[in-house]
């Protein structure tokens, strides 16, 4: 138990340290989040801030303990962020493999996920022994 708390609780806070840094700019409507967002993808410009307290609340989601509905909702929401994210790059450019960079976004969410249900298996096993 020991292990998978460690393991989950390791790419739990990587992925919501590489969220919160991804919506900060997006929040703060910085010059380059308007380039990407707006400009290259052609998404509106009241998107972008959007798309950033989304992120931060999705972030607060997956860190608060006891709500494992709000949890679920987390993980979801941030995966369609990085989902249409990905997507969104690959109609407008074409697929160049530096989009397979956005892996090193997905792999930590993955993982915490994964481990989450480890952990929540663990500990349904343990109340009913």
């Amino acid at each position: 138990m020991k292990k998978i708390n460690i393991f989950y609780w390791v790419f739990t806070v990587l992925f919501a340290l590489i969220m919160l840094f991804t919506a900060l700019p997006n929040v703060m409507m910085s010059p380059d989040s308007i380039d990407l967002i707006h400009t290259k993808l052609g998404y509106p410009k009241y998107f972008i801030m959007f798309v950033g307290i989304a992120k931060i609340l999705g972030v607060f989601g997956i860190l608060i303990p006891g709500y494992p509905r709000v949890r679920e909702w987390s993980y979801a929401g941030l995966f369609f962020d990085l989902t249409a994210a990905t997507v969104s790059g690959i109609v407008v450019e074409g697929f160049h493999p530096m989009q397979l960079f956005m892996l090193v976004f997905f792999a930590p969410g993955v993982l915490s996920y994964i481990f989450y249900h480890k952990r929540l298996d663990l500990e349904t096993q343990n109340q009913i022994a």
